[in-house]
């Protein structure tokens, strides 16, 4: 067994020397035995990409699919050491790792792959969202399994990565040199800005996570906040939170399906913060109705989501790519991402106006760096949290969307519209005063530290 081991080794270390005259990466590979092998010349060691059983390399070799990489690295099979997922995928060239499989020598790695026909499959990976998602609302659709198979992870995990407000969502960097908590702040106040929030106004908050919108809105804006969520999780922490804060007589959440809401008077305000990308392609129609429905006339709606790049063929756009397959199984079952222009599109089809569109991909990108370097520093509580295998997956998660943004291919918009009337919009024609101070609007509220519930 040793004659094989030693075998397996040196099979597995001629297969990634030439991978590496391709790649010409800057970090190494180490095996099982303790052998590293530089991924291209000069590379350094202090980053490695570590497989850990010959098993990983066979199936890597038999399946070279983005679903076996998530599947070896959230049992440990394949692993990064020295860094995150984000930090190694840094050390190579996006295009040649997409090209490898053309450029590799076939012969040469069929020859070199007989060693790992005889190891065994190893362990199988996590099961994730493993159901059949069906695609319309109220058609065997259930929304609220969905989301809390993405939410009720645990509070304690999410406190772990996200700012004291606990905002799961792109952040708003007026400047780069901006902490991942002052930048929260300002993306609350854009949005409250472009709201146009004055005291008295009746906003609604569509997917309100844990409450920092709401309460934000209620605190430096002077409105009465209403927000929904599907999550018990967030529920439970954003009840929690309007108590703290003395504020249940201006914000209420509730767990409800934003479909079900009547509201015959209309709110002056609607906010829909990166939820719109859980509700699926075949139910937007539903969702612009449904705020075209809630909204009084002229009131204004804020529309921010993320969105991916459209094909050149627009009928090949539904057509999974293998980044949704991994994301829907492990991550946000049912979730689908749209294009800007089929959003401003379905905007004016149900009878809003768009008043502007503005595109954070940036923002985002950093963002998602903060979110990742919080998890990899509080990993081992994470994994206490809800295990190693999670934890993993979600390093590997945020590490490919912050890299998706930085390589634009994935977006994020803010959207804003009104319900269209005839006559003027009540806009101002200038929008300086968004920017004017970047985080001022009303006086500074000093972001409560995050507590877990």
């Amino acid at each position: 067994m040793a004659g094989l081991g030693q075998w397996q080794a040196s099979a597995a270390r001629s297969i990634i020397a030439h991978a590496a005259e391709h790649l010409q990466a800057d970090l190494s590979v180490k095996l099982w035995d303790g052998s590293i092998v530089p991924l291209g010349p000069g590379a350094r060691s202090d980053i490695t990409l570590n497989v850990r059983t010959p098993a990983a390399i066979r199936r890597l070799m038999l399946s070279p699919r983005l679903m076996t990489v998530f599947e070896l690295y959230a049992v440990g099979a394949v692993d990064v050491e020295g860094g995150t997922p984000l930090e190694a995928a840094r050390r190579w060239d996006h295009l040649k790792v997409l090209r490898l499989a053309k450029t590799l020598d076939r012969r040469l790695v069929l020859k070199k792959l007989w060693p790992f026909l005889v190891a065994g499959r190893g362990e199988a990976g996590p099961e994730g969202y493993r159901a059949r998602v069906p695609t319309r609302f109220g058609k065997g659709r259930d929304d609220e399994e969905l989301i809390r198979f993405h939410y009720d992870v645990s509070n304690a995990f999410y406190a772990l990565f996200l700012d004291p407000e606990m905002v799961y969502s792109s952040a708003y960097f007026a400047r780069p040199d901006m902490s991942l908590a002052e930048a929260q702040q300002a993306k609350l106040d854009m949005i409250c800005r472009k709201l146009r929030l004055a005291p008295g106004d009746r906003l609604l908050d569509i997917g309100c996570g844990w409450g920092g919108l709401v309460c934000h809105a209620a605190r430096k804006y002077g409105a009465t906040a209403y927000g929904v969520t599907l999550s018990q999780e967030q529920y439970d922490y954003a009840q929690a939170k309007i108590a703290r804060l003395g504020l249940a007589d201006r914000v209420k959440v509730e767990i409800r399906d934003y479909r079900t809401i009547d509201e015959p008077e209309g709110f002056d305000k609607i906010a829909q913060i990166e939820m719109f990308e859980h509700t699926g392609l075949d139910n937007h129609d539903a969702h612009f109705r449904q705020m075209h429905r809630l909204l009084r006339p002229r009131g204004l709606y804020l529309h921010q989501a993320s969105t991916r790049r459209p094909t050149f063929d627009l009928k090949a756009f539904r057509k999974p790519t293998p980044y949704q397959k991994v994301i829907t199984r492990f991550i946000f079952p049912g979730g689908e991402l749209d294009y800007i222009g089929l959003t401003v599109t379905n905007l004016e089809r149900h009878a809003f106006e768009v008043h502007d569109v503005e595109g954070w991909r940036e923002h985002f990108q950093k963002t998602l760096e903060h979110w990742t370097a919080r998890l990899a520093e509080n990993r081992a509580a994470a994994e206490a949290e809800i295990g190693a295998a999670k934890t993993r997956l979600w390093l590997l998660y945020f590490s490919l969307f912050a890299l998706a943004f930085e390589r634009n291919t994935t977006f994020v918009f803010q959207t804003l519209a009104s319900k269209r009337q005839p006559g003027p919009s009540g806009l101002p024609f200038s929008r300086a005063d968004l920017y004017r101070d970047e985080i001022g609007a009303p006086a500074a509220v000093e972001p409560e530290r995050a507590e877990t519930v």
